[in-house]
């Protein structure tokens, strides 16, 4: 047991492993979707279905409010062409399919966003 408790210190740096955004190489451009709604209740039902197995580019479609029609395809956008507050979380994410996407959130002036990315360069 002494051992562990002296490498109190170090364990909290190895403890990155749980990080997989450490993993990700950086990346100038992204291929990237987003769901934009005005109030939170409707990105929280949007969330739903997507949790419930809905695609993501379906309820894009059906319940974005951005003039992105195409599943809420924003297509390639390179570092510094986005609102910095969607940036920070999409550069963050692991690309995946809209059949089963890895999410992320965040707010801006725009309103609420549910962001997937579909691949990295």
């Amino acid at each position: 047991m002494p051992p562990k408790n002296k490498g109190k210190g170090k364990d909290t740096s190895n403890d990155d492993s749980g990080s997989s955004k450490s993993k990700l190489k950086p990346a100038t451009s992204i291929n990237v979707r987003h769901i934009l709604c005005a109030k939170h209740s409707k990105k929280e039902e949007a969330l739903e279905k997507l949790r419930n197995g809905a695609k993501f580019d379906e309820v894009a479609r059906e319940m974005s409010e951005d003039k992105a029609r195409q599943g809420g395809s924003l297509g390639w956008k390179v570092r510094g062409s986005l609102l910095a507050e969607f940036e920070k979380v999409a550069y963050e994410l692991e690309p995946s399919s809209t059949g089963s996407p890895k999410l992320g959130e965040c707010k801006t002036g725009e309103g609420y966003h549910i962001i997937m990315v579909e691949g990295r360069k």
